[in-house]
């Protein structure tokens, strides 16, 4: 462990001594050494060897004669691991360092601090050995355990408590999803809502040489030793304080000795690695894996980690899409070697789900993200050339890449194949559309047919924070199970065909004559775009939109941005030819999400259809590996459908559950609620157009003319979102009553300041009055959603509520004129429906419900439609 100090390069106290190492005498240097000189250079004045030794000596000794002297017992003390925790000081910006025997002790001393009744804030992707700690200090210490994304700072905030947060843990990146957290950010709003918490930073995955979160605002900072500090994986180290002495967990002299001769090289060696990482994160990437690396701009954390590192690092990670696939890999590798741990000298793999983090329940895993088909590479000093070719090797014989017999790039000369490939297995097909991309030369023939696909999505409920949103005050939302549903089949006419019954458009393009690729980028979007090409939609709206008379005009919109994704994907040159028809439960203009369900379909199906995501297998459990490319292409639609979206609509439709979304100067901040548990509402629908935008402003003006009334309830407003995440994402999670109650008062509460902003309607408060009568004394509640001002309201269900009343309420909401919906908030996201047969009958299977979903008559036909044969859905 060590502690706050000045900057790195002013070498610290001696611990115990007056004087500090004067690298800044007038009559030597002007200027403190670079951080490489520091490692190599092992000094500590306060201590010199009595016979000038160029290198420490080990004194290998349990106790030391005489009374009174600096040393008497090697478990409190031992001249050579004090030299060590001298140097370490000095490497880490730190006041102290204290050596120990791992770096699980290390976290084990720091957790003694805490005591009976405290409160610790931890991220969601950490050490599998943290975990287990955690854990047991929540079931036997009575130490309560907030498990949060830290890679927004926003997500701490309702969980920092003056007098009852203890300790916050970070790590950043995370191991292994490579996750970034901004330190300084984090504990400056530590500094300000709970200032007597420890903040504690796992630092082993950077090094005192990438990252120093000390002068970042950390209180302790841990490594384990064992990892870049020694380098060579032979030893057991860790650097902590306090009870060392009466616990007994000191480092012994020996491996003191071993430890400080291994940071001498940690510059060298650090560099080495991370230069070699950086090359196999873009080889990987190349191929179209989703790769976790900081190193890498399309990275989320790239620009916060570059502001508060001054490297990447040498570990990354990446999925394959199939876990039998990933473990094929891990298999073949040679010069790869299997381990748990990382930051030695030679190059490693594993897979943490089975390896470092089988302990934690698959269940939590699950919801914190960590995919089971994850791949984790710990980058040696080996030269890059053999590490690549040992790589290459592995995934070509575990079928995850083929040769290519023309590159699509150049250098290019192995592409990806269907995640279930195995070609030591006899039967297996490809996919259609994955073999035709490994093998294209220039443009795709347009009489190829790729495979048919049939996906949904989901809506979305703004549960608190309506219109406060705007002024940047947090906003909960959900998904709900009303969903868009779309299938694709292919053709061999060389045309495109898209239809819209819920809108009352069909039309078919030539795909060579009648679509503007004179317009197209000619490099197109390998990654997702961040900005609209709106010259590509200027050109799709004047050349591609056919006129319509007497259908619903939001199919241009839609048709733009259907053709715009479909066209950017096509640009390396393929352009399949197919069917894409779309219908929605969901009602359209109701504030709900049916734009971005429509667009997180037209997203998935075509990056399937083009081969630029994963193809599920029956073996999946979830989408979790394509969510983000997923999410990319749903926003870039959401933005040619409404030009500024804030973001909040797709990534519901895209990741399912629930979010927290604030508004800052910096741009949206999105914070997933993990372990959200579904929740039963009535949504009903006014049938009233809303004018979002009066709304909004008349939100404004208000606020303009009675500042002080409206700052007071946004303020209210943001403590009820606040209440509700902490109650939403508690961990461990509240008793059902006691969440639905907390649940039932802020819908109460955030319903009457909405009335107070005038964004109610009279519609909406008669759905409120009809709830109340059949229900409000058995626990219903009702608010508005959305914009107000017609849209819909939506009631809480609690647990239980009797069915009969409930049919009772839903017929006469319907006898008034309003549509009411059942439904569930706070499910799955995206799905997919994966063939329950393989091969032809598969296919002709999924093209024959393509084809029925065109007649589909009803809301609950459609449902129905969902679950009727072909195969069985997976989603996000």
């Amino acid at each position: 462990m060590q502690t706050r100090t000045p900057p790195i390069l002013t070498p610290p106290e001696t611990p115990g001594s007056s004087s500090g190492l004067q690298l800044h005498s007038p009559t030597t240097r002007s200027r403190p050494y670079h951080f490489s000189t520091l490692c190599a250079t092992v000094e500590n004045p306060g201590a010199k060897d009595q016979y000038g030794s160029s290198s420490v000596p080990i004194y290998q000794t349990a106790t030391f004669k005489g009374v009174g002297g600096e040393y008497d017992y090697s478990r409190s003390g031992n001249p050579t691991r004090s030299h060590l925790e001298h140097h370490l000081a000095k490497i880490s910006s730190a006041r102290h360092a204290f050596a120990v025997s791992s770096g699980m002790a290390a976290l084990d001393v720091v957790t003694r601090l805490l005591k009976a009744g405290d409160e610790v804030i931890a991220g969601d992707d950490l050490y599998g050995g943290t975990n287990r700690l955690l854990s047991y200090l929540k079931t036997h210490q009575d130490v309560t355990v907030h498990h949060v994304d830290t890679t927004q700072p926003e997500t701490l905030h309702p969980l920092l408590k003056r007098g009852k947060t203890a300790m916050v843990l970070l790590e950043s990146p995370t191991n292994p999803l490579l996750k970034i957290a901004d330190l300084a950010t984090i504990c400056a709003d530590i500094r300000a809502r709970a200032p007597e918490a420890i903040i504690v930073v796992d630092n082993t995955m950077m090094s005192p040489y990438l990252q120093r979160p000390l002068e970042h605002g950390a209180d302790v900072v841990y490594d384990s030793g064992t990892k870049y500090l020694s380098g060579h994986h032979d030893l057991m180290a860790g650097n902590i304080a306090f009870v060392i002495n009466a616990v007994g967990n000191a480092l012994t002299p020996f491996d003191s000795f071993l430890l400080l001769r291994g940071t001498k090289t940690l510059a060298i060696r650090m560099e080495r690695q991370q230069a070699s990482a950086l090359v196999v994160a873009r080889y990987l990437s190349g191929l179209g894996f989703l790769v976790h690396y900081p190193g890498l701009e399309q990275h989320p954390g790239y620009e916060v980690h570059k502001r508060l590192a001054t490297g990447p690092g040498a570990v990354l990670s990446f999925t394959t899409g199939d876990k039998e696939m990933s473990e094929r890999i891990v298999g073949a590798a040679r010069l790869w070697g299997i381990s748990v741990s990382f930051g030695a000298v030679n190059s490693l793999i594993s897979m943490p789900c089975v390896m470092s983090h089988a302990s934690i329940d698959p269940a939590v895993r699950a919801a914190r993200g960590l995919p089971e088909d994850l791949i984790r590479l710990c980058v040696g000093i080996e030269d890059p050339s053999d590490l690549l070719d040992d790589l290459e090797l592995a995934l070509l014989q575990a079928g995850a890449i083929k040769p290519l017999s023309s590159g699509l790039s150049a250098g290019q000369t192995h592409v990806r194949t269907n995640p279930t490939y195995n070609p030591h297995a006899h039967g297996v097909a490809i996919n259609k559309a994955i073999e035709k991309l490994a093998d294209r030369m220039g443009n795709q023939s347009v009489e190829d047919r790729g495979r048919d696909w049939v996906v949904s999505a989901p809506g979305k409920v703004i549960l608190f924070g309506e219109h406060a949103v705007v002024h940047g005050v947090t906003a909960i939302a959900a998904s709900v199970d009303l969903r868009c549903y779309a299938a694709s089949s292919g053709r061999e006419d060389g045309k495109v065909q898209l239809n819209l019954p819920d809108l009352g458009f069909s039309h078919t393009w030539d795909i060579e004559t009648e679509l503007p690729w004179e317009a197209l980028q000619k490099d197109g979007h390998l990654h997702t775009a961040k900005v609209l090409d709106k010259s590509l939609v200027d050109a799709i709206t004047t050349k591609a939109i056919p006129p319509a008379t007497g259908v619903d005009e939001r199919y241009k919109v839609a048709t733009v941005a259907f053709l715009y994704v479909y066209m950017n994907l096509a640009a390396d040159g393929y352009r399949p030819s197919m069917t894409f028809t779309a219908r929605s439960t969901l009602p359209v203009g109701a504030g709900l999400g049916s734009s971005a369900a429509l667009s997180t379909c037209i997203a998935s199906t075509l990056l399937l259809t083009h081969g630029r995501v994963l193809v599920p297998s029956d073996t999946q459990d979830n989408l979790s590996a394509t969510t983000d490319m997923v999410n990319g292409w749903a926003f870039l639609a959401e933005k040619v459908l409404h030009g500024n979206p804030s973001g909040v609509d797709n990534a519901v439709s895209v990741h399912g559950g629930a979010i927290a979304f604030t508004r800052t100067d910096s741009g949206p901040k999105m914070v997933p609620i993990h372990g959200f548990k579904s929740i039963r509402f009535l949504l009903v629908n006014t049938k009233v157009p809303r004018d979002t935008k009066s709304l909004v402003a008349g939100v404004g003006l208000k606020k303009q003319e009675e500042p002080e009334l409206v700052n007071g309830i946004l303020s209210q407003i943001q403590q009820i979102s606040d209440d509700a995440f902490a109650a939403l994402s508690a961990d461990p999670p509240l008793p059902r009553p006691e969440l639905l109650s907390i649940l039932r008062r802020s819908i109460e509460e955030n319903h009457g300041h909405l009335v107070t902003l005038g964004v109610s309607h009279q519609k909406l408060e008669r759905i409120r009055e009809v709830v109340d009568k059949f229900g409000g004394a058995d626990g219903l509640q009702t608010k508005l959603t959305g914009a107000g001002g017609g849209g819909c309201a939506v009631t809480l269900v609690p647990d239980g509520f009797d069915e009969g009343k409930l049919r009772t309420l839903v017929k006469e909401l319907e006898m008034e004129g309003f549509e009411a919906y059942e439904t569930s908030v706070g499910g799955g996201g995206y799905g997919v429906m994966i063939p329950i047969y393989s091969g032809s009958s598969s296919a002709s299977m999924l093209g024959e419900k393509e084809a029925s979903l065109e007649v589909v008559s009803s809301s609950s036909e459609l449902a129905r439609w969902s679950d009727a044969g072909a195969g069985r859905w997976i989603f996000s």
